[in-house]
């Protein structure tokens, strides 16, 4: 039994797991030499088939770094990296930050509004791009300058043959490419960055402390944030990754990057943790079911990262397909509930685990995950990290702890917590308290140590003076016939909102609203139950599936 009573859940530990990690040393720029030194020959990137070892990765940085510098790139420079998961996005990731400048990820499927306001809160002046959202950073206004723009063509990373059936044969492409560099100024291919002689050995690394990545929160309940990481926050969370599944080998594991790497859950558990342990990183540009399929065939997955919604279409695809799933030994789910519908049939199939954890931006993103063990608890998001200290508190006396089993904030303390918002200091300073980080999630803590995510307060709804948790009326709704998904949202004055519930429906169904209503009367408190129901073709949600309720809530005000 542990001492420990700050951290009831190290007795729930699976065997294997430290209680706490080695405090960070060095960058993450070691991290990838060290494991190129160690597994030189093993292959770091698959692309379509074409493959790039670790010795060839470092190589390749070494390049491209020297490359960013004569483009005029230097240490706590900013740069935007603007890509899909390909070889050249790895890379420009650690190019960028051999020379101690700090990497932006941002999605490149965002409009040019979006991608501007981000450009204009964090000021870089250089980007490394997908070709098809050249034009869109060209066309920012004066007060945004960007001084140099280096433009990716994914498909030249893949083989010929693959390049060939997608109709861009070389003599086509160079031509296209070549187009492009004449006509929009200040922009450079990366084949000439990536070209040049290797950086000097004796150029100075970035250190420990110094900030690696700005990295934006999904803005699910307010406008995206900049979270600053240092190079020892992502190390440490790599490592924390790492100890929590001691079942899998170093330079024997397969990773399937599926999730997208710009964001906080795809790039901690493909760009780092997986260099960290040699694995091989099989690259996606978007998540389609046959593609993945076809990759298992010839290298299956040990390690799958993704969210529910990717395993489901995953496991109904395999069935029909007659693909066998076995041999995906842990499969790690964030960003959204886990439920046994999905748990169930994918460990049948795979023969593995298929386990819940939790994370944010801010904390590199993992904080908590169920055991890889057969203590591992359905509906919870398991426990924190090793090295990691969480509690509940109340919302509005942070100070004050609640009991075991109360509703609270969670407010967490841990080497993967970031260094805080990008020129927002104000903000920074609300979200801590004495030290520890405010999530702004709503938590239970069972007397054994186990979370579980409530709500977020910022999306509770105040009516009556009463609070009403949309995820309570949501996980309700959408138990009633022919309700495919529901948001559940307040409208009207701060502190006397409506409750009102935008509801897709079932296809080929039909809804009958004044039953929903009367199942809500039967089920809920009457100051919970929806006083107007809208029917949505469908919900905006993140790039990982997470509804944007702060979205919601503005259709159905433009709707009245």
């Amino acid at each position: 039994m542990t001492t420990d009573s700050a951290r009831p859940w190290l007795d729930s530990y699976a065997p294997g797991i430290p209680h706490d990690i080695e405090p960070a040393k060095g960058s993450l720029i070691d991290l990838v030499r060290d494991t190129a030194t160690t597994y030189p020959k093993a292959v770091a990137l698959e692309y379509f088939g074409a493959e790039t070892t670790y010795s060839d990765l470092v190589e390749q940085v070494q390049r491209a770094a020297e490359g960013l510098r004569k483009l005029g790139v230097k240490a706590g420079d900013t740069v935007a990296l603007i890509l899909p998961n390909c070889p050249q996005h790895v890379v420009a990731f650690y190019a960028i930050l051999r020379l101690g400048a700090i990497v932006v990820e941002h999605n490149p499927l965002y409009t040019p509004r979006e991608l501007q306001h981000q450009f204009e809160d964090h000021g870089a002046r250089f980007a490394i791009a997908w070709d098809k959202t050249v034009k869109t950073i060209q066309a920012f206004p004066a007060e945004v300058p960007i001084e140099a723009i280096v433009s990716i063509d994914v498909t030249k990373a893949m083989p010929l043959l693959m390049r060939a059936q997608l109709r861009l044969p070389v003599k086509r492409a160079r031509e296209s490419r070549d187009r492009l560099t004449t006509e929009v100024t200040g922009t450079t291919t990366w084949e000439q960055v990536a070209s040049s002689a290797r950086i000097d050995l004796a150029h100075p690394r970035p250190a420990t402390d110094d900030l690696a990545l700005i990295q934006y929160t999904s803005g699910t309940s307010g406008s995206p944030k900049g979270a600053m990481l240092t190079h020892g926050n992502l190390l440490s969370n790599a490592a924390q990754a790492r100890a929590w599944i001691p079942q899998i080998k170093d330079g024997e594991t397969v990773v399937y990057a599926i999730l997208p790497m710009f964001h906080a859950y795809g790039l901690t558990l493909c760009l780092t943790f997986a260099m960290r342990m040699g694995a091989r990183l099989v690259l996606f540009p978007a998540f389609e079911p046959s593609l993945v399929l076809k990759a298992m065939k010839k290298h299956p997955p040990t390690f799958l990262p993704a969210v529910p919604p990717i395993y489901q279409r995953l496991q109904r695809a395999a069935d029909d397909a007659g693909v066998s799933l076995k041999g995906i030994e842990i499969a790690i789910s964030g960003a959204m509930p886990l439920s046994a519908a999905v748990v169930d049939p994918w460990e049948e199939r795979s023969g593995g685990w298929l386990i819940e954890g939790y994370g944010l931006s801010e904390t590199s993103p993992i904080l908590m995950a169920n055991p890889v063990s057969d203590n591992r608890r359905a509906g919870t998001v398991g426990m924190p990290m090793s090295s990691t200290y969480a509690r509940a508190v109340d919302p509005d006396d942070p100070t004050r702890e609640v009991a075991p089993g109360e509703r609270g904030e969670l407010v967490v303390k841990g080497p993967q917590v970031f260094q805080g918002y990008y020129g927002r200091p104000e903000e920074t300073a609300e979200a801590f308290a004495d030290g520890w980080f405010r999530t702004g999630d709503i938590v239970t803590i069972s007397e054994d140590g186990y979370f579980t995510i409530v709500d977020r307060i910022k999306d509770l709804i105040i009516t009556g003076g009463f609070n009403v948790s949309p995820s309570e009326v949501e996980d309700l709704l959408r138990k009633f016939d022919g309700v495919a998904d529901v948001a559940v949202v307040g409208l009207g004055s701060t502190q006397n909102e409506q409750v009102t519930a935008a509801v897709v429906v079932e296809k080929g169904a039909t809804l009958d609203e004044a039953a929903l209503r009367e199942y809500a009367r039967e089920n809920l408190a009457a100051y919970k139950v929806p006083r107007r129901i809208v029917i949505v073709n469908d919900l905006p949600k993140s790039l990982i599936g997470k509804v944007i309720r702060r979205k919601v809530k503005e259709q159905l005000l433009a709707k009245k």
